[in-house]
Formats: structure tokens, C-alpha cells, sequence
């Protein structure tokens, strides 16, 4: 025998297989969802590393003892947007030589002053420095020059750039090797050593 519904049966069931077509399953509600916080999270990743901080490794011992080989660090890219890199600042950026690789260097004057090595000693616009983090090493002019430039002293470092040099004055091919980096191959000031655990410190 056939079986008849009701008006209000008839509506009922008709609404309920709506609900189900209407429904999706729940494994790609799963997916969907999976997805959503996949690509929030790669998101956030790349806005941090590209606005805000970015780890990175330390390629050579040009800045030991300060930080050493293999040490990776923090550096804040936040402040290049609101205040200039100041002479003292330790900062990562572009490799002039080896493009590609990235550098950490102490900034030892800016565009406009002027760098003189005597004596062992560096002097910025006719002043020497003092430089506790170099243990007492000798900053003297290198005899070889990247790219057979020419660097002379006193040499004045031209508007948006930087003079920098290594920690370890015996031991780095810095602003002595390479000439004057410009500001804008800077990618932030390093904030921290963070890692091997026994090395961490800010900086």
C-alpha cells in the first residue's frame, strides 16, 4: 500500500533533505578549515619576517667576541622605518662580495662623517673612539681592497651610506676590505643572540 504524508509531513521532509544537500561533509569542512588557518599562519609568518624581525645566522667569526660563528640572531626591522641607523648600531645586511649571503657588522659612522684609521685607532670626524668590544685589537687599513678599489684615509662616507666594521678588527673584511655599504642594503639591527642557549644575550 501506498504510503501518503501530510501537507505539514511533505514540508518537513522536504526542508530536512534540503538541510542535507545544504550541509557539506564534515571531512572538507575539516580541510576548508585546516586551509584557512594554514594560509593565516603562513601569512602572519611572511608579515613578521618581513616587517618586523627575522632570524638569522652568523656566517664568520668577523664579530667574535661579541657573537660568534654559528650564532643565530634577532634583528628588528620596525625601527629602520621610524629613526636612522646610528653609529654603534649592530646591524645585518647585503653582502657586496658574495651576493646572496648576509653580513652582521658594527656601523661605525654615517653618511656625511668622516673615518680615519691611525695608530691603531679609529677616528670618526677627527675624534677616537672608544671600543671596549674589540678587546684592545689593532684597527689598522687592509692591503687588499674588493674588486681593486681604491679606499684611502681619511675617507668621508658619502650621504646614505655606512661605515662598518667587525668586532674582531685583526679578523673581518668589512668597510676596510669592501668600501662603505648604503643604508638601504640594511635589513634590520640586530636585537639578540638566541641561540646555542649558552650564548644568548641582547645586544
Amino acid at each position: 500500500m501506498a504510503r501518503h504524508f501530510t501537507d505539514d509531513q511533505a514540508d518537513g521532509r522536504a526542508e530536512e533533505s534540503k538541510a542535507t544537500h545544504k550541509k557539506p561533509p564534515q571531512f572538507f569542512r575539516a580541510i576548508a578549515e585546516f586551509a584557512v588557518a594554514l594560509a593565516i599562519a603562513v601569512g602572519l609568518v611572511w608579515v613578521t619576517k618581513t616587517f618586523v624581525m627575522e632570524p638569522y645566522e652568523v656566517p664568520t667569526g668577523s664579530m667574535e667576541t661579541t657573537i660568534k660563528v654559528g650564532d643565530k640572531l634577532l634583528a628588528e626591522k620596525i625601527s629602520l622605518n621610524f629613526s636612522p641607523v646610528k653609529s654603534g648600531d649592530i646591524v645585518v645586511f647585503a653582502d657586496k662580495v658574495m651576493p646572496g649571503r648576509v653580513l652582521v657588522k658594527r656601523v661605525i659612522a654615517t653618511g656625511g662623517q668622516t673615518v680615519d684609521l691611525r695608530d691603531g685607532l679609529v677616528y670618526v670626524d677627527g675624534n677616537p673612539l672608544y671600543e671596549p668590544y674589540t678587546h684592545g685589537m689593532m684597527s689598522r687599513p687592509l692591503e687588499q681592497h674588493f674588486d681593486n678599489m681604491r679606499i684611502t684615509y681619511p675617507y668621508k662616507v658619502p650621504e646614505g651610506s655606512l661605515w662598518v666594521m667587525g668586532d674582531n678588527r685583526e679578523n673581518s673584511a668589512d668597510s676596510r676590505y669592501f668600501g662603505h655599504i648604503t643604508e638601504n642594503s640594511v635589513y634590520g639591527k640586530a636585537l639578540m643572540v638566541f641561540w646555542p642557549l649558552e650564548d644568548i644575550s641582547p645586544l
